[in-house]
């Protein structure tokens, strides 16, 4: 007999399958839907009908489509891409350069927020209305009044330009300088990280004040248990199952987000692939790009979900009744 949790599993599996289908498809047919023809992006200004039919037969732009559509997924599905409209390289190619760029900015910012909202949190709930939680309340809500493009400006404005103390724009690889690399990450990291910090702070706090409300809790303070092991052995583990789902749509936005941020920070990664993709109509480009970060997003949220009822005893209970 299949116990409930395989059954929850394969139900999120069968739905990640289906989402990845209805993605594809939206992705295909919405940038057909885009002004333009991409063609442009294949023959030299003033080019004639002739070549510009020879082109678009050369790329398959000609067939219905359906056609293009299940030729476009069939080649996703055996790992081709295709190849860019403006420089001829495969897409694959384009993407595996600015991929680590993007991941290593969501990934860090993901970090970042997690370590400041943690303590923040938990000591707020621990102590609430006092010195950290208050300031802790009037940080979030001034970044949540500020935009995160608005403080990546304000940011390059304060550190980079009044203090100087950090690089305002450009890249360093790890490879060529790794203190120059950590400098240009500063400024991007934190702009990414503050929005998030503002969720995880509050997610959390709130989870912690209920549970440190809890019997098996009040019974830990009546043993004498160190405070540091009451907040961190009972309570902190079952206020972070929200905090953990969370998590995973997150960093999902984060890599699909890094958009504005990169093109602030002049930063060589996705969002500024499919911007300058856009703007040369190079839209096979764009397909592939927001397949794969839907694809990315929809396999961290399943991961989540089908990993839940593993770590939250009662999702079991719940599902086994």
């Amino acid at each position: 007999m299949v116990g409930p949790s395989v059954r929850r599993s394969a139900v999120s599996v069968g739905n990640f399958l289906l989402l990845v289908w209805m993605v594809s498809a939206a992705v295909f047919l919405l940038l057909e839907l885009i002004p333009g023809d991409p063609v442009d992006a294949l023959v030299p200004p003033g080019a004639s009908d002739a070549m510009r039919e020879l082109a678009r037969e050369s790329y398959g732009l000609s067939d219905p489509l359906v056609q293009r559509y299940f030729s476009w997924i069939g080649g996703v599905l055996q790992g081709d891409f295709g190849r860019s409209f403006t420089t001829q390289t495969p897409v694959l190619t384009s993407i595996a350069e600015r991929a680590p760029v993007s991941l290593e900015l969501a990934i860090l910012s993901m970090v970042v927020a997690l370590a400041i909202s943690l303590p923040v949190g938990v000591w707020s709930a621990y102590r609430p209305g006092g010195r950290v939680d208050r300031i802790a309340t009037a940080l979030t809500s001034a970044t949540l009044a500020i935009p995160s493009f608005a403080l990546g400006v304000l940011l390059v404005f304060v550190f980079g330009v009044l203090l100087g103390w950090l690089p305002t724009l450009g890249w360093t690889p790890f490879s060529e300088d790794p203190i120059e690399h950590i400098r240009y990450l500063v400024l991007p990291v934190m702009t990414l990280a503050a929005g998030e910090c503002v969720l995880f702070t509050r997610l959390l706090k709130g989870d912690m004040m209920a549970t440190l409300q809890q019997d098996h809790v009040l019974s830990a303070r009546a043993r004498g248990l160190p405070t540091w092991r009451i907040l961190t052995g009972h309570s902190l583990r079952q206020s972070s199952f929200s905090l953990i789902t969370v998590s995973g749509v997150v960093i999902g936005r984060l890599i699909g987000g890094t958009v504005i941020v990169e093109l602030i920070f002049s930063i060589p990664g996705m969002g500024t692939l499919v911007v300058n993709s856009i703007l040369s109509r190079d839209f096979i480009v764009v397909q592939a790009v927001v397949l794969l970060s839907a694809l990315l997003y929809l396999l961290i949220n399943t991961a989540v979900d089908v990993a839940y009822p593993w770590l939250d005893p009662r999702v079991r209970k719940v599902s086994g009744s």
